[in-house]
Order: C-alpha cells, then structure tokens, then sequence
C-alpha cells in the first residue's frame, strides 16, 4: 500500500510539471524574463543539489532517501525544464555567432542523439524496473547494455541532444549556454547528490560498478557487474 501511496504521489507530481512546462512554453515573457528563467533556472539547481545532499547525509534512512530523491529530481525538472523550455523557443532572438553548419546535419544529429536517449530511458526501464527523474525509483542497479560503458549514459545522450539542437539551429550561444551553464549543473547533480543517493541505496554493488565504470564518457567495460536508476 505504501509503494502505492509513493508512486501515486510521483505520477501526480510529473503530471503537475508537465502542466507547469506547458504554461511556461506559452507565455509571451519580455526579454528580461526569459533571459532570468534561462540563466537562473540553471543556477538554482547548484544550491538545490547542495540542499539534496545534505539532507541525504543528515539521516540517510531508506524512506527519507526515496522522498528527499523525489524533491530533488522533480525541482531539478522544473529549473532545467523552463530554462531549456525558454531557451528552445526564444533562440532565434538570440544575437550572436551563426554556425557555418548546414541544418540538414544539425537535424540528423538530433534524431541520433534522440534516438540514443530513448535507448537510455528503455536500458534503465527494462534493466533496473524503474524510470528517470524518480518517476519510479529503480529496484535494481543497472550496470550492463549502455550502463556497462559509461555510469551516466542518460546525461550523456542528452547532453549531445542539446548540442546537436544548437548545431542544428546553428547558434553559438545556445551551444555556449549548454557548455558553461546546462551541462556543468547537471554533471554537479550527478557528482554531488546522485552518486551519493546511489550508494545510500545499493550500497557496495554500486561502489564496486563505480570503481569499474565511468562516471560520463564511455569506455570498454573491464568486467560485468549485475545488477540503477
């Protein structure tokens, strides 16, 4: 009954920020606003991960664990989903550099790229019985298919998502934001809260597939380990 109540509660939850997401992808917002969501909405996910962490340490039961996992996951959809959200939307009015890159590349690197997230999401579902941005919490550490390469195969695939839109759309600045701001506060969420929930959760199967596999870019695996979120 209480796994129920959890995931109850997490479907409600998506369901709020997809409706959320909707009304920020709509809104006629003035110059200063968006340029406000797109960088601060990146910037809030440092202290928001720093906050996720300590709590985890502060009393690291199974229960508070899962919760506090929750709340860090789903704030961090809001901040990065409004920012990417807004940026997507407004970066024709972005000034700046164009790309001397033909769109029909641009475009063909997003459907790989896409592709290979999907593949991510299907890896982990299949593998750890579980989905992404503690939508359902996974019961199993993943380590083999893509996670066998590389510890974050998901961020990874997504992070060459978002470039290949701003190769796509041909704008410097997109690509800029994505490497000084998106990508260093996701790589911290993952560095400073998830790896720690991770061990909290599975413990020494996790720290012994950390000490076989990368934490981002992929490398021949050294040995198979069963058993992520």
């Amino acid at each position: 009954m209480k796994h129920i109540l959890e995931a109850f509660v997490r479907i409600v939850l998506f369901v709020l920020i997809l409706f959320l997401w909707s009304w920020v992808l709509n809104q006629p917002f003035s110059s200063i606003v968006n340029l406000s969501i797109i960088l601060g909405g990146v910037l809030l996910v440092y202290p928001v991960g720093w906050f996720g962490r300590k709590m985890l340490d502060k009393r690291p039961t199974m229960i508070r664990v899962a919760w506090i996992t929750t709340f860090v996951h789903y704030t961090v959809m809001i901040l990065c989903g409004v920012s990417i959200f807004r940026a997507v939307i407004t970066h024709r009015d972005w000034s700046g550099w164009i790309l001397p890159v033909p769109t029909e590349i641009g475009l063909i690197l997003v459907v790989i790229t896409g592709t290979a997230s999907l593949l991510t999401v299907v890896n982990l579902a299949l593998k750890g019985l579980g989905a992404p941005f503690a939508i359902a919490l996974s019961r199993k550490l993943v380590t083999d298919w893509m996670y066998a390469w590389t510890r974050n195969p998901m961020v990874l695939a997504v992070l060459a998502f978002f470039l290949s839109l701003g190769i796509w759309f041909r704008s410097a600045l997109f690509l800029a934001w994505i490497l000084v701001l998106f990508a260093p506060a996701l790589l911290f969420i993952v560095k400073i809260f998830e790896e720690r929930e991770l061990e909290l959760r599975f413990g020494a199967s996790y720290l012994e597939y950390k000490s076989k596999t990368p934490m981002l870019f992929p490398k021949r695996p050294r040995g198979r380990t069963e058993h992520r979120p």
